[in-house]
Formats: C-alpha cells, structure tokens, sequence
C-alpha cells in the first residue's frame, strides 16, 4: 500500500467543484463595479429630477411646458432601461440574513422613489398647462347632452330657459358676443309655458336651447382664444359652465314626478268625471279601453308598479288586440310572459319579429309551448309549421301534440296535412287524434276533408263528430 494511500493528510486535495465555496474574487469585484455604476446612474438622475422641477417652477407659458415635456419623455424612457439586480436569495436557515439590507434593496428602493418624482413632475406639467378654449367648448356639449338627453318637467323646462339666458349673459360679456335665446323662450319670470302637447313636427325647448348653445360653441372657437394671453378668460368661461352645469342639474325632470303626478300630467285621469271604483288608476283604465285609448293603456302599463294594475292592463289589451301593442308585447314576450304571448296573438301581425319570439318557445315546456302554439296559430305564421310538426311527431306529452295540431290547423297550411294525417291514424291518445282531425277540417282542402271524413266509424266520439263536420264541410 503505497504512502498517499496509507495517510490521509498527505493525500492530493481534490479539484473544488463549481459552486463550492466562496465565490470567485473577480465574480464579486465585478457585482461590485456593476452596482456602484448603477449607484452612479442614480446619482445623476436625482440631480436631473432636481433640475426638472426648477425648469417647470420657473416655466411661465405653454412654449416653456412645450421645452420640459420631451426632456421627461426621454428621461423615463432612460429611466425604464435601467435595469437594477436582484438581491441574493436569503438562506432561510440562516437567521443574521433577515437583519441584512443587500445593496441591491438600496438601489431599487432610490430608483422607485425617482420613478415616483418623474410621475409627480409629468402631473404638474399637465396641471399647469392650460386651461384651453376646447375645455370650454368641450364643457358647454356635455351640458348640451344633458339637456336633450333628458326628460323634464313643464317647470324643468322652464328653469332651464332661465339657466341658459343667465349663462349666455356670463358667457357674452367674456367673449364680447351677442348670442341670444329665440324671441319665444324668452326668460319666464313664474309664467308657465303651455301644457298641451308640442306639435312632434316642431322642436322642442330642450332641442332649440340646444341650438343656441351651439351658438355660444361658434363664438368660443371665433374668439381664438390663446391659452396664456387668454388664461383668465378661458378660467372665467369654464367657471361660468360649471355654474350653469349645476343649474341645468337642479331643473326638475320628469322622474322627479311621483307615477300619479306624472299620469295626471299625461292625461290619464282626464276622462274621468268622478272616481266611483278604487284605485282611480282601474277606472280610467275602464274607460281608456271603452274608447280604444290604447297609448294609454301603454302609459298605464309602463308606469304603474302594481300586479294588480298590470294584470288589468294585459286583460284590457288582451281584448282589444291592438297593433300598437306590437312592439311593447315583444318586450314581455322576450321575458316569458304567456299573457303578453297571447295578446300577440289576437293582434294576429305576422310580424317577423313577433314569430321569431314565438319561435324561441316552440321546444320550451309546456307552460310556453301552449300560448306560443296558440299564438303562431292565431298569426298564420307559415315559418312556424315545421317546427311545430316536429313537436306533433315527437313530443312524448299528448298535450304538447294535442295543441301542435291545433296551432296547424288554425295556421291552414297545406303542408300540415300529411304530418296531421299520420297522427289521427296512429297516435295512442284520443284527444290527440281529436285535435288533429278538427286541425284537417280547419285546413278545410278536399285533401284534408276527405282524410277525416273516412273516420266516421273511429272508437273516439269527438273523432267521429269532425268526420261527420267534413262530411258537410264544401271543399275549399
């Protein structure tokens, strides 16, 4: 056994691993160079920030704020390229590392507070620059919007008329113009403007205000006002807005109105002489569908709260059937509303929009099925016969079939009888087989009246009573 292998502490130390140890010493000289340029970068930034906010102190126009900006685009885009390392990963069995602050902690911690600085100048930059004619301009259209956008009150209305004479005062003395209100809206001193209905042939107050105060927009843009030689002005016409932003505010709109007062002013409780059945809402509504006041009803309908009022209205429309109600039932429709169903149908529009409604209820459950079935009967709504020849053939409830076959029948499309033939021959259930044979006697052709004609003799009566009726029925 030679000697190096006989005593330990003479033999050969072995070659050290990579990431054994200390780090290498030209590895840490080169951390340090790296983070004492970054601190250097740093240094430099600080003292430019400090020099910014003395340039934008000192900056007294907008051609001053024009010299700043791109000098703080370029900074923070230097800013973002400037990469700080990451601290070394703390081992977590080591207690003294939690008290340590790494260098690397220090650096980000002095570039996030210039990042901050940067952010606070480019704010005050913003801050001083204007105020600008297009502010004004951009101020009196929001308030514009607001006007024509916005249902009011016969007192809103005239509470606005007075918010933009007493702003055009404001507004023309700034700007040495001379707009003016039209001859007809002239400020109301408490006289009330006419309640009866505008003519919907002409403007309204709220559109011809608006019209004026497009004026007012043209003499801000003719002014050329320049935002450092005329900072006062553009201040004092901004100010002026928001003054005249908060009266068109406190105008009084139309939902300002309690429901009663509102029906009241829209004349519901006109056609009353004496209120005998309560509430007064159900006697009018009585009266309204006696004289076919449909827009009305509507009214009624959208305005009132109650189940009570709103059963009452749908009773009322159910029976009058009117097409105004088209657009009003589709939105219940859309909603489920089985009454609202109905009512479409005894309008009997075959609307593209009402039978795409109805549609959508053709393989729902029950519940919709029938009044929807019912409905596009009632309509004739030819789109409707296949799908609900599928309902016919496949359904597994006789009910479902039952009012499928009727809905065929009362559509009268030809194009039904064949499917209908083969349900009164083959389908398990009586009234089933009933429901399709009265659908062939509505279909009323020679083709359909003979198919049931040659059930005289069927197990089912009401089977053999709509042969017996095609028997009599002319072939159309």
């Amino acid at each position: 056994m030679s000697e190096d292998e006989t005593n330990g502490d003479d033999a050969p130390a072995e070659e050290p691993t990579e990431g054994d140890g200390e780090p290498d010493a030209n590895d840490v000289a080169e951390d340090v160079n790296e983070l004492e340029a970054i601190r250097g970068e740093l240094d430099a930034f600080e003292t430019q920030i400090e020099e910014f906010e003395a340039e934008l102190e000192a900056a007294e126009t907008e051609d001053d704020l024009d010299d700043v900006e791109p000098k703080l685009e370029a900074f923070r885009e230097e800013l973002e390229n400037l990469e700080i390392p990451e601290p070394p990963e703390e081992d977590e069995d080591d207690e003294d590392e939690e008290d340590v602050v790494h260098p690397e902690e220090e650096l980000q911690d002095r570039y996030d507070d210039i990042e901050s600085d940067l952010e606070d100048l480019e704010d005050d930059l913003e801050d001083q620059r204007g105020p600008y004619a297009e502010d004004v301009i951009g101020e009196i259209e929001g308030v514009s919007g607001t006007i024509t956008g916005t249902r009011w009150t016969i007192e809103g209305e005239e509470e606005l008329i007075d918010a933009v004479d007493d702003f055009l005062a404001d507004a023309n003395d700034l700007l040495g113009a001379s707009v003016s209100l039209p001859d007809d809206l002239e400020p109301t001193e408490g006289a009330k403007l006419r309640e009866d209905a505008p003519d919907p042939d002409e403007e309204g107050v709220p559109e011809r205000l608006a019209t004026t105060l497009e004026d007012v927009t043209d003499a801000v843009e003719a002014a050329d006002l320049d935002p450092d030689e005329d900072a006062e002005t553009i201040a004092a016409l901004l100010e002026a807005t928001d003054e005249f932003e908060g009266d068109v505010d406190d105008a009084t709109e139309w939902t300002d109105l309690k429901v009663r007062e509102q029906l009241r002013r829209e004349g519901f409780y006109d056609v009353l002489d004496h209120v005998k059945d309560f509430p007064p809402e159900w006697q009018a509504l009585k009266v309204h569908e006696k004289r076919g006041n449909v827009e009305m009803i509507l009214l009624a309908l959208d305005s009132l709260g109650s189940e009570f009022m709103e059963e009452h209205c749908m009773e009322s429309l159910e029976r009058m059937g009117p097409s105004e109600a088209t657009d009003a039932m589709v939105q219940k429709a859309n909603r489920r509303d089985t009454k609202a169903m109905s009512i479409l149908g005894k309008i009997g529009v075959a609307d593209e929009q009402v039978v795409e409604t109805l549609l959508d209820y053709v393989d729902s459950n029950i519940q919709l099925q029938r009044p929807a079935f019912r409905a596009l009967g009632e309509i004739g709504a030819a789109d409707a016969v296949q799908p609900i020849a599928e309902e016919l053939a496949t359904n597994d409830d006789p009910a479902v079939r039952s009012n499928a076959a009727r809905a065929l029948g009362l559509i009268g499309d030809t194009r039904a009888i064949d499917p209908l033939a083969d349900v009164l021959e083959d389908d398990d259930a009586d009234r089933v087989r009933a429901s399709a044979a009265w659908a062939l006697n509505q279909i009323g052709t020679a083709d359909a009246l003979e198919i049931v004609a040659d059930y005289a003799d069927d197990r089912a009566y009401l089977v053999q009573a709509e042969a017996e009726r095609a028997d009599l029925e002319p072939a159309a």
